[in-house]
């Protein structure tokens, strides 16, 4: 390839590695590139992981009750940009043990393993080390109930799934922190089952305990998509009544009547950037935008 394209080997080598510490000129690439296509080159795996002692295999581990709109676009972008470089992305899901783990890394000698969800409650990559108050959890949670505060709510709710959730009690922890700066009641939560009329039973009888609470805020957007449910059930006017909104918008809200208002978060930005930081490329230019409300008519 050095030889068609008129260039010396070590050139080849940083075009077709995509050094990020050489500057290359476009013309330059074009021609390597367009030589190993004519020359049929193809990677030989096992060689290269041996030259540079790992392989292009990047393991993320996401444990059980993690999967959610948010992380399925992390995965996406994190797969996008993890094969711009031309790296591939493996996904466990489940729980991991200690020992499986190494077995992986004895197994493929990964570049890299990153554990789903720990940018995100923490803001480690997310370029916020107070654990997730600028682009993590804890911004987008209050970010939330700042919403239904400054549309006159005070006495609000954080509904949950019914099915445990690792994240469940960070959520909480975040919410009635962001309710204490607000100078609101700390909110207390209410779980949600699936079936529908438990989750009507459900909703009536918090509300009837708590006849006081005006607003719900929905740990995602299947569970708010419930409580919607569930109030119309109940002849519960929303959002006259009661208002709700959701968080992390999945694309579904927009279709229920009252149209839900929700939270969006670019995650597929968050897992390019995860992906970056884990083959030190550093971030560049890229930097993912802030969440934002998505106002329909719940809320």
């Amino acid at each position: 390839m050095a030889a068609a394209s008129g260039v010396s080997r070590a050139t080849v080598s940083f075009v077709l590695n995509d050094d990020p510490h050489q500057t290359i000129s476009a013309a330059t690439r074009d021609r390597v590139k367009e030589a190993a296509r004519t020359l049929g080159y193809v990677p030989h795996g096992i060689a290269r992981a041996l030259r540079e002692g790992t392989s292009r295999v990047v393991v993320l581990n996401i444990e059980a009750g993690l999967e959610s709109h948010y992380s399925r676009s992390y995965i996406d972008g994190l797969d996008a940009e993890l094969a711009a470089h031309g790296y591939v992305l493996l996904v466990r899901h489940g729980h991991h043990t200690a020992q499986a783990t190494q077995q992986v890394l004895d197994a493929i000698a990964p570049r890299a393993v990153i554990r789903f969800g720990e940018t995100y409650l923490t803001g480690r990559e997310l370029n916020d080390l107070g654990g997730g108050w600028r682009d993590g959890l804890a911004a987008h949670a209050a970010l939330q109930l700042r919403h239904l505060v400054d549309n006159g709510h005070t006495r609000i709710a954080l509904a949950l799934s019914d099915r445990e959730s690792p994240l469940a009690a960070t959520r909480m922890k975040f919410t009635g922190l962001a309710a204490s700066d607000l100078s609101i009641p700390r909110p207390d939560s209410v779980d949600i089952p699936t079936e529908r009329s438990a989750c009507a039973e459900a909703v009536a009888e918090y509300l009837t305990r708590q006849p006081e609470v005006t607003a719900i805020a929905g740990f995602n957007d299947d569970v708010a998509l419930r409580v919607l449910m569930a109030l119309q059930d109940l002849g519960r006017r929303v959002p006259d009544d009661v208002a709700v909104i959701g968080f992390d918008d999945n694309g579904y809200g927009k279709y229920s009547n009252p149209a839900l208002t929700t939270v969006y978060v670019d995650a597929e930005a968050h897992g390019r950037l995860s992906a970056r930081l884990a083959l030190d490329l550093g971030v560049g230019s890229l930097r993912p935008p802030p969440a934002r409300v998505v106002v329909r008519q719940s809320a």
